[in-house]
């Protein structure tokens, strides 16, 4: 259940007494921020000590407020105490490390310019079991192969908003914890319970019928009545380009089309996730 951490006003001066400022983009203190890759911060070695990084006031606001433990702030000067003096005091009275510089020097320094300037490393979660993330959900998705980081994000934020119960995620997927990823989910990837699957049995295990989005002779009009008649189904998207594979598709109690005019035969999967996610939502 996410909480909220209890925090007070402070003056400015305060602030700015607990800020340290970057001056060089070589400062070893917020490498973080700037040297680690995606697999680095992901610590495969040791999993406890994960990290992943959130970009914006909004999103690292969503982040906090669901209960994620910050590290670190990046945040530009004039933001200090403007957008993001909310986020200082709160990650102040948690103890996190809080550190600003010019928007030039943090633009070089992490080889982008920041969404409204902050930038946040916080701790990665445990990962969860697909049972227990999966264990009162009627309706889940599955995103299998889907590679960019901007399509995750946008599945993640469909699915918060139109009723999806879980997502689980291929270990052939861009990581969720992607900092473009999250930007894009708009902190959704922290609303949603979400975990890796390994294996399509964990579903049945589960209980759950499965149906795979993909053109198919067999395909089934996804407002088929048989579809909404199912207590649990899992909703499967597939890659960018070439779709499901095919023992995945073999495998599927169900194959799915959304039709189409125009002679359209596909839209990009985010697209097809949000409609699949309306039609397919749990009713009453």
């Amino acid at each position: 259940m996410p909480w909220h951490v209890p925090w007070q006003s402070v003056s400015n001066d305060k602030q700015l007494a607990m800020i340290t400022r970057i001056t060089d983009i070589e400062d070893p203190r917020v490498q973080v921020f700037s040297r680690l890759t995606e697999a680095q911060l992901r610590n495969r070695l040791d999993p406890s000590r994960g990290v992943f990084i959130a970009e914006s006031p909004k999103v690292i606001r969503v982040a906090l407020d669901a209960g994620y433990q910050p590290l670190s702030l990046l945040c530009e000067e004039k933001h200090i105490v403007g957008d993001a003096h909310d986020i200082v005091a709160r990650l102040q009275e948690q103890g996190a490390e809080i550190y600003t510089g010019s928007r030039e020097l943090l633009a070089n320094l992490t080889g982008y310019t920041l969404t409204r300037g902050v930038l946040c490393a916080m701790r990665r979660p445990v990962e969860f079991s697909v049972e227990h993330v999966a264990d009162k959900a009627h309706r889940v998705v599955v995103i299998d192969g889907v590679v960019d980081a901007t399509n995750i994000g946008a599945i993640f934020r469909s699915a918060a908003a139109l009723g999806i119960d879980a997502v689980l995620v291929t270990r052939s997927s861009c990581d969720p914890w992607n900092r473009r990823a999250i930007r894009v989910s708009m902190g959704s990837v922290f609303l949603v319970p979400w975990t890796w699957l390994e294996d399509y049995s964990q579903l049945r295990e589960q209980g759950f019928a499965t149906c795979a989005m993909a053109l198919e002779d067999r395909s089934i009009g996804i407002d088929d009545p048989i579809l909404h008649a199912q207590e649990r189904l899992a909703i499967i998207m597939g890659t960018e380009g070439e779709g499901l594979p095919d023992e995945t598709i073999k495998a599927a109690d169900y194959v799915v089309k959304i039709p189409m005019a125009h002679g359209v035969d596909s839209l990009n999967v985010a697209a097809a996730a949000s409609v699949a996610f309306w039609e397919l939502r749990k009713r009453g």
